[in-house]
């Protein structure tokens, strides 16, 4: 496994709708591999394949004690409403109160190409919807008010002025080192 490089909001790959998945093969189940080790490091709870600059309909999960891949995942039942907060990995340091539905089941391809179906709610069901919608395109910010989006984007772009669109994913230091 090797640790991808994170695309960062401002990447064009972000906005693209991302192409389903034809066969999982071993290039497919190489880049899950890889994207659940970046999304560790990196310490998220989801990853999309566009984040890492593919764009195709792959996504990974680990949360609430649940891990899993999702190769062309699709939302097929959603009930209720919830609202909290949301960050992502692309848009570093950024946050936002987001609703979504509650509970979900999703339908979509396992890391071995079998199809599976899953109930989920909570954080869950939260990672799931938001992953997707990076798989279409759609960023956190495009659910949150004009006002809001536009300060959040406003205070990224000046914190990450003249950094480019992409970000090496590395361990944390030890606390020692920081300090020191």
């Amino acid at each position: 496994m090797s640790r991808l490089t994170l695309h960062l909001l401002g990447s064009p790959v972000l906005r693209q709708r991302s192409a389903d998945v034809a066969v999982v093969d071993d290039d497919v189940r190489r880049l899950i591999d890889d994207m659940f080790e970046t999304m560790a490091v990196a310490k998220g709870v989801g990853l999309a394949a566009n984040q890492v600059g593919v764009a195709t309909r792959v996504a990974v999960i680990d949360a609430e004690g649940q891990r899993f891949a999702m190769v062309n995942p699709q939302i097929v039942w959603s009930q209720g409403r919830h609202t909290a907060e949301e960050g992502c990995l692309s848009i570093p340091d950024v946050f936002g109160d987001v609703t979504r539905p509650a509970e979900v089941t999703l339908e979509a391809l396992d890391r071995e190409g079998q199809p599976f179906r899953l109930d989920a709610s909570g954080l869950v069901a939260r990672a799931i919807q938001h992953e997707i919608d990076h798989l279409d395109g759609i960023l956190f910010l495009d659910h949150l008010g004009a006002l809001r989006r536009a300060m959040l984007l406003k205070r990224f772009r000046k914190e990450n002025a003249g950094k480019g669109y992409l970000k090496e994913v590395r361990d944390a230091e030890p606390e020692e080192a920081r300090q020191g």
